[in-house]
């Protein structure tokens, strides 16, 4: 178990395969911890150095009082990627993390070499919609929020599964103020213009059925970026890491080899 204490924040965190070799960092989404990743991690192949990490209040990383700002959680990752040496990285966030990649993509551009913007937006949300689910938390902690959580994550085959529930058991089992925290810096946030001022590698992913962040809205925040591409995942809703891992992972591959990151 590994653990970075980033100016007071302790910061869990994996860093597995290649130490010599080109790093891909992976941000989850709100209301999950880094094993989001682990079923695409498992795909790729060796040689690439790959870093996954619990954003602040989530996971077993560190849960400060809320409320965070989007600019702390993207220090947190610009501290970590410092602690670790990393330059040159290929960031990968989904929904709350593809908004830390694009403010880090913004700041520090010798930390990042391109982004993979998945089930996310330049913007997410409204202030009055982060403002109801802040105070369904706040009133009926997490498990008041599971269900619909849930109905927006995934398509309505893979909520038959078994996998489904250990799912909904991550979420519930999240830090209410962590969740509270993170929702909080997603309302605030509006990364319309600064995002269309990138000009770096850019691969948007979307699922067909995700409700939380629908693909037009994930087409519309990449094609921001002048030469980004898009790909739909079917099947698929908010974590198509866990839904489709394979053609997750296929997809990113296609990305670094691109790139010449493999």
């Amino acid at each position: 178990m590994l653990v970075a204490d980033l100016d007071g924040l302790k910061v869990h965190y994996r860093d597995d395969g290649d130490p010599k070799g080109p790093a891909v960092v992976f941000c989850n989404s709100l209301g999950t911890d880094l094993r989001l990743w682990d079923q695409v991690v498992e795909l790729l192949p060796p040689g690439l150095r790959l870093i996954r990490y619990d954003k602040r209040g989530h996971g077993l990383t560190e849960v400060l009082a809320p409320p965070y700002s989007m600019g702390a959680l993207i220090s947190d990752a610009e501290a970590l990627l410092d602690h670790l040496n990393v330059r040159d990285c290929v960031f990968v966030g989904l929904s709350v993390g593809g908004l830390i990649a694009q403010g880090l993509a913004v700041k520090r551009l010798d930390q990042v070499r391109a982004i993979v913007l998945s089930n996310t937006g330049a913007k997410i949300g409204t202030a009055e919609i982060w403002a109801n689910r802040i105070d369904s938390v706040e009133k009926g902690g997490m498990e008041s929020i599971a269900d619909a959580t849930m109905d927006r994550w995934f398509s309505k085959k893979f909520q038959k599964t078994n996998a489904f529930v250990a799912w909904r058991n991550m979420l519930v089992q999240q830090s209410p103020a962590g969740y509270i925290g993170c929702s909080a810096a997603i309302s605030g946030s509006d990364f319309y213009t600064t995002t269309a001022g990138l000009t770096l590698p850019t691969l948007g992913i979307a699922g067909n059925e995700d409700g939380a962040t629908p693909p037009d809205l994930v087409r519309e925040t990449v094609s921001l970026v002048k030469g980004s591409q898009f790909h739909l995942i079917r099947g698929a809703g908010h974590l198509p890491c866990v839904e489709k891992p394979d053609e997750y992972a296929e997809v990113l591959m296609g990305f670094l080899e691109g790139l010449g990151h493999l």
